[in-house]
């Protein structure tokens, strides 16, 4: 099913003219499956963002501290690294719906009941990192299984352009629902709030609810802790993926200068948490853009050349980011903005729409790659790791991050991260030569 050609993939290649630089929704008239799923994980994904936000909002309401706000990614970090192991083996022992459905209605629960204890007028912050916590896992394993499924409701040809679609609903997401949230606790509260992700989270069973049965071809995974040695033991033999991986966390680590935007908002650019917001959006916007206008990526053949040159770039603009925030601090001295630097909040805001732009690249062709080229029986797995990657890496990017700016300066973790990355892949461009050569017409891990 997944490798069949069909009239529709055959057609997307002939796009041309500025048609061809659109995104290319193929893939949605292809399989009604893939086009329920997509619609689905896009609601319930703004319904997900909302409550992240409205999350940290409650309990520094509760609290009033920004470490009690802290303390709730820190909770769900080690389950979601656990729940990327464990969802990856299940969909790799089970079938891949009843999996997805499960750990759907888990999530719908901890999210019906953080909106029950809400009403209840709760006030302890307890119950809400427990939550949280679930969510976030239940979130991992869900993703993870639903990264398993799509290669087998689509062709290989048209995982670039399914990727990219995701790409729209993350930036759609990320833009969207905080912005909702914030309008919705400021004029309704916080358990209303929490009930319109409720209600939105339906839309994640309306996806599954469509999808045939769908066991792992090639054999289940050994139940137990062998099926992750069995992961680690296909992931040493299978340098393409495992690339995947290493580059990424390349970029995660040394290209996350988040933590000094309030400190840049407040010292350098001016404007506060205003200014945050804005530099914020403007990640989630550079990767909406790109995704809008992804209509080439699927005619990309040398994807592992693709992603070690977005990741240059990425790196480039990151090291913006830091001149930009470098030069501004030397204009404005040890006193401090009087007020709002428009024009440095612009370009900080450019530098990081084109991190966004880059990033999401990269993902695409590195989600096409790890859908194609990992065998079946092992996908699920593979999809868990991803997750952990994504879940570990930002985080030490963080601490990094955190640490070079106390010793350096707000500037140098995006300069010196940027250029560093940028060295780093015009190394691997030399010595990683297999990875260069992947080809996307002959996947292999």
């Amino acid at each position: 099913m997944g490798n069949e050609e069909t009239p529709e993939s055959r057609e997307r290649t002939d796009r041309t003219g500025w048609r061809g630089l659109l995104v290319d929704v193929t893939p949605l008239r292809t399989s009604p499956s893939f086009a329920k799923l997509w619609t689905g994980t896009s609601v319930a994904q703004i319904g997900a963002q909302i409550t992240i936000v409205a999350v940290g909002l409650h309990v520094y309401d509760l609290t009033g501290s920004t470490l009690a706000v802290a303390f709730v990614a820190l909770w769900a970090l080690g389950p979601m690294i656990l729940a990327g192991f464990v969802g990856g083996a299940l969909a790799d022992m089970f079938d891949r719906r009843t999996v997805a459905l499960v750990t759907a209605t888990v999530a719908w629960l901890s999210i019906g009941t953080m909106t029950l204890i809400a009403f209840l007028n709760v006030t302890q912050t307890w119950p809400y990192y427990v939550l949280a916590a679930i969510n976030a896992a239940s979130a991992t394993i869900l993703g993870a299984t639903r990264g398993a499924i799509l290669p087998r409701l689509l062709p290989t040809q048209l995982l670039p352009a399914a990727a990219a679609l995701s790409g729209i609903t993350m930036g759609l997401a990320i833009t969207v629902g905080p912005a909702v949230a914030g309008v919705l606790v400021a004029t309704v509260g916080f358990p209303w709030t929490y009930l319109l992700d409720a209600v939105l989270f339906a839309g994640a069973f309306l996806g599954i609810l469509s999808l045939p049965p769908m066991t792992p071809e090639g054999g289940s995974a050994s139940p137990g802790f062998s099926s992750v040695v069995e992961s680690m033991r296909f992931l040493r033999n299978a340098p393409n993926v495992r690339a995947t991986f290493i580059f990424d966390l390349i970029a995660m680590i040394f290209g996350t200068p988040r933590v000094v935007f309030p400190a840049a908002g407040a010292l350098i650019l001016g404007g506060g948490p205003v200014t945050v917001g804005v530099l914020t959006a403007s990640f989630a916007a550079g990767a909406l853009l790109s995704s809008l206008v992804s209509g080439p990526l699927g005619r990309v053949r040398r994807q592992g050349r693709a992603v070690t040159l977005a990741i240059a770039v990425f790196g480039l603009f990151t090291a913006l980011f830091g001149v930009v925030l470098l030069v501004t601090g030397m204009m404005v001295g040890s006193a401090g903005p009087e007020g709002v630097n428009v024009p440095a909040v612009v370009l900080a805001g450019i530098a990081l729409a084109g991190t966004g732009a880059a990033d999401n690249v990269s993902a695409v062709f590195r989600t096409t790659i790890l859908q194609a080229a990992a065998p079946d029986d092992v996908r699920g797995r593979m999809q868990g790791l991803f997750y952990v990657v994504v879940a570990g890496g930002p985080r030490i990017g963080d601490l990094l991050a955190g640490a070079v700016a106390t010793a350096i300066a707000l500037w140098a973790p995006a300069l010196i991260g940027g250029l560093i990355i940028v060295a780093l892949m015009l190394v691997l461009l030399r010595i990683a030569r297999g990875f260069q050569h992947y080809d996307a017409f002959m996947p292999t891990p």
